[in-house]
């Protein structure tokens, strides 16, 4: 066997602890230089070669990157991953970046490692020695402590080290699952979500849903919402979300409009019951009003006027109002039933309160016309959001869950974007969790999110991610001491992933529990093959499609 230079010295130490194997008990490496964010390690291929067939996967992992090591340092064992590797000056040995994780205590019989702990307190000097980290020892650096917790997988490369996500630390400050199409992320989302109910089945979770996906997921556990029972009444939107809605113009004749809009909409809001006994009304109170008082109100300013040429702006508003009115698209919105005060009813189904065993609201906006899912998406949001700030005082928090898939569509990067649903996606992201208010984004184009929301997010849970852009973009947004574990990232197979930060106590590569059929997203990738060897009842299908299509849905 090839010695490494200077490690001939320790090949004789007598361990502190008897260790049974003796391949184990053999150092592979030893430290080269030490800093305080990286240190650098050199490895005896020869050895590290000799431990690959190992009947145990994860002492057989020793050496490669994303693998962990061990080092006795003054009674405690480090723990360290291994970031990156090259082959050393000298052509002999393997050179490795490592980052340390945390330390730990030696059992005096087993020599295994035990009560491990996140962070370091003292570092090891050039010349210490490194050992390969065994199965038992990764049982015990990811064992979950007594905080709630659920179990969503395996600890790669092992078979039964089962992988913890903290509840608390991982919903307190935000999390976010992201991957490349087709990685299984949508059903690893389900799985997630499904274990979050059923550790707290009165829990409250709100779910925008844009393509429809989850509602087959949560037939038995959740509460489904679409176009034909979302009922969400007009009169909450913000003023705000009334312009996104009413006007079309862009500049100095935007700005026109909403002032004629903000006049004419107080007044619709003062002339109703609930407007009346308040005092110092606002014209974003959720307040009922009429559209027809909104209209009449518009008619009356237009009257005013001494100039017949003044009075494009209000034809306009009145023109879009009535056109929206009478669109059977928007009734699920914008429906003569939608008058009256229902605003408590309507937080007690989409928030669960009480949940009755459905902790879970599906938002399906996929039926949504396209013009208005992102305002339906911002008063959603922005109605979690209120509820808590208004919610403090006297009354028990409520914490609430809200999940937002394909966020970068609600979130996107551009400066020049100034949507409702932007801007109260990404307070919610910086101020939420100070009021009880959890957000979860899942996103297949990390890149093209917000710059900060990313970051914001305490816990990341990375799937493969194909896009160059992408990988550097949550690079960045990892922490230190996960970047060996990124490194990986594009290697990751279906229903792997990275998950680093607040939820887990040190960055974990995982391979995900299957989900029962009855759990999954209707999700699946077409089978090309299968689907065009099947002929025949074409013609029924194009009537059914046709008749829904021109129905809109309905």
């Amino acid at each position: 066997m090839t010695e490494m230079p200077g490690m001939h010295a320790f090949d004789n130490a007598v361990p502190l602890a008897p260790v049974r194997d003796l391949a184990l008990a053999e150092p592979i490496g030893m430290v080269l230089e030490i800093a305080g964010s990286s240190s650098q390690v050199v490895f005896d291929p020869v050895r590290v070669d000799a431990l690959a067939g190992h009947a145990d996967p994860v002492a057989a992992c020793a050496g490669s990157v994303g693998s962990q090591i061990k080092m006795r340092v003054g009674g405690f064992w480090l723990i360290a991953n291994v970031r990156s590797l090259k082959l050393a000056d000298d052509g002999e040995r393997i050179s490795a970046l490592v980052d340390f994780l945390g330390e730990g205590d030696e059992d005096p019989v087993t020599g295994v490692l035990n009560r491990f702990r996140r962070g370091v307190t003292r570092y090891p000097m050039p010349g210490c020695v490194v050992y390969p980290v065994a199965t038992p020892d990764l049982k015990q650096i990811y064992a979950a402590d007594d905080r709630a917790n659920i179990e969503v997988g395996t600890v790669y490369p092992t078979k039964d080290i089962r992988a913890a996500l903290y509840i608390d630390a991982m919903l307190g400050k935000h999390f976010a699952l992201l991957g490349s199409t087709g990685t299984g992320k949508s059903t690893s989302a389900a799985l997630i979500l499904h274990k979050i109910c059923e550790r707290a089945p009165q829990g409250h979770i709100v779910m925008i849903d844009p393509h429809g996906e989850y509602s087959a997921a949560f037939k038995t556990n959740g509460a489904l919402f679409d176009v034909s029972n979302l009922s969400m009444p007009y009169w909450l939107m913000n003023f705000e979300e009334h312009c996104e809605v009413f006007l079309t113009t862009q500049g100095s004749s935007r700005q026109m409009d909403a002032d004629i809009l903000a006049k004419c909409l107080l007044a619709a809001r003062m002339k109703s019951r609930l407007g009346q006994e308040i005092a110092k009304l606002t014209v974003d109170a959720p307040i009922p009003y009429l559209l027809s008082d909104l209209l009449n109100f518009i008619t009356q300013e237009m009257g005013k006027l001494d100039r017949a040429g003044d009075t494009a702006p209000y034809m306009r508003l009145k023109t879009k109002i009535e056109e929206i009115k009478a669109d059977p698209r928007y009734s699920f919105m914008f429906n003569g039933l939608l008058v009256a005060d229902t605003m408590a009813n309507f937080i007690e189904r989409i928030f669960r309160l009480p949940g009755g065993g459905k902790p879970i609201s599906i938002i399906d906006v996929s039926g949504v016309p396209s013009e208005i899912t992102s305002v339906v998406v911002a008063m959603l949001s922005r109605m979690v959001f209120d509820f808590a700030i208004w919610g403090r005082g006297e009354d028990k928090k409520r914490p609430i869950l809200l999940v937002c898939e394909e966020a970068h569509r609600y979130i996107p990067s551009d400066r020049h974007s100034d949507s409702s649903v932007g801007k109260i996606l990404g307070r919610i992201a910086k101020e939420g969790r100070k009021y009880g208010v959890s957000l979860g984004l899942i996103t297949q184009r990390p890149s093209d999110l917000a710059e900060g929301v990313l970051s914001q997010c305490g816990t990341i849970i990375s799937m493969r991610l194909n896009n160059d852009r992408d990988q550097a973009f949550v690079r960045a947004a990892m922490p230190e001491g996960a970047r060996g574990f990124l490194d990986s990232i594009p290697a990751l197979r279906n229903r792997e992933c990275i998950i680093c930060g607040e939820g887990v106590s040190i960055p974990i590569r995982v391979s995900f529990d299957g989900l029962e059929e009855i759990k999954r997203p209707a999700s699946e990738d077409p089978l090309f093959s299968e689907l065009w060897t099947e002929v025949g009842g074409e013609d029924e299908m194009i009537g059914r499609t046709i008749k829904r299509w021109r129905a809109q849905g309905r």
